[in-house]
């Protein structure tokens, strides 16, 4: 069944190529009764040439062309008059053999009775001969037309898939991307909450076994945030842009973030309360603090730091200043160094810029600058946190 399907297509060109041949085979038998002379068997010839159309369609006509001036090959030429107009454009070939082809149909066989007619068969004779040899021609271009509008919609269909795929693509990337940044700036903040308070638990308690169970909640705590770093490093890699999910917390939120930081922090939220700022700002300020304060905690315990948000005119300024450690040492959480590089790619998505840098009398400051109206060319209209 397989192979009687694969040969159906080659069944018909073979059957239609035995049926053109026939035809013309039986236009210049009819045509000419015996006795016979030269021009039967140029029609002959010129029938049997058909069986070459698809593969030499201009030889082919050629070949059809001494039948049809001389002899009745007007089928054969027509044919192969057609397959010429197919296998190309609408060039001066085309053109050329469809006015070769005419002039034959035409011109009537012997010349002296071509003389001999009236101006009125030559009229007839000339609609004729527009009519048949411009049929073909213009079957031949519509089917060359269509075969290229074919493959043509064939080419924007798959480029339409190609771009779907390209489009779902995108959507993963930032979807692992938001996924990423989420859990960096919350479940991070949270699991370093609580790897600090069971350090301190194991320091101040007295009861041995308070202390154990709290040495073993601060190392699991770190084991969590050696996880979750391992999982934003291939989340990051897998995809990339500035998403993160909604709702997420605005400058209203910034006092109990701080309260609830473990840090020595005195926050100044200089923003009138009428002030309407655009989200985005507002969640990239909160990320700002968020981040700052937990590397505060990280790498300066005990540091007494200062945060300050205000508004200046059409941008908003947050500064997060610590000083020296206020004891030696650090506390071991591990990091991966993406806190500050996510700040300041959201902060020049805002149009803002963001500068993390060592103080010159010792300890860090974080400082985030952005606009509260879209710059002209900002990303900020596809930000979404």
């Amino acid at each position: 069944m397989r192979r009687l399907r694969l040969g159906g297509p080659r069944l018909q060109a073979a059957a239609v190529t035995f049926c053109l041949v026939g035809a013309s085979m039986l236009d210049a038998w009819l045509n000419f009764p015996k006795p016979r002379d030269w021009t039967f068997y140029a029609s002959v010839l010129a029938a049997a040439s058909l069986l070459l159309r698809k593969r030499f369609p201009r030889t082919v006509l050629l070949v059809t062309l001494p039948g049809l001036y001389a002899g009745t090959a007007m089928v054969a030429s027509m044919v192969a008059l057609y397959e010429v107009a197919r296998a190309g454009r609408a060039n001066w070939q085309t053109w050329s053999a469809g006015v070769v082809v005419g002039l034959g149909l035409f011109i009537t066989w012997p010349l002296s009775a071509f003389n001999k007619e009236s101006l009125a068969d030559h009229t007839l004779d000339l609609i004729h001969a527009v009519m048949l040899a411009g049929g073909p021609a213009a079957l031949g271009l519509l089917l060359r037309t269509r075969e290229a509008l074919s493959a043509r919609v064939a080419e924007l269909a798959s480029l339409r898939d190609h771009e779907r795929e390209l489009h779902a693509q995108t959507i993963l990337a930032r979807e692992r991307a938001r996924i990423a940044r989420e859990m960096h700036d919350v479940v991070s903040h949270q699991a370093g909450l609580i790897a600090v308070q069971a350090g301190a638990l194991q320091v101040t308690a007295r009861d041995p076994e308070v202390r154990q169970t709290a040495k073993m909640l601060r190392g699991l705590a770190v084991a969590t945030l050696e996880e979750l770093r391992t999982m934003i490093l291939v989340l990051r890699a897998a995809g990339a842009g500035p998403t993160e999910l909604v709702p997420q917390p605005r400058l209203t939120d910034l006092p109990r973030l701080v309260a609830e930081s473990e840090v020595d922090a005195a926050l100044q939220l200089l923003v009138p309360g009428d002030a309407v700022l655009p989200e985005p700002v507002e969640r990239a300020a909160y990320r700002t603090v968020q981040e700052a304060l937990t590397n505060v905690r990280k790498h300066a315990l005990g540091a007494p730091t200062e945060v300050v948000v205000r508004l200046d005119g059409d941008r908003l300024l947050v500064a997060v200043d610590n000083g020296p450690a206020a004891t030696p040492g650090r506390l071991d959480l591990p990091g991966g160094g993406h806190g500050i590089v996510g700040l300041r790619e959201r902060a020049t998505l805002l149009g803002g810029t963001l500068t993390a840098a060592e103080a010159v009398g010792g300890g860090f400051g974080v400082h985030l600058s952005v606009p509260v109206t879209p710059p002209p060319g900002s990303a900020r209209d596809h930000l979404r946190d």
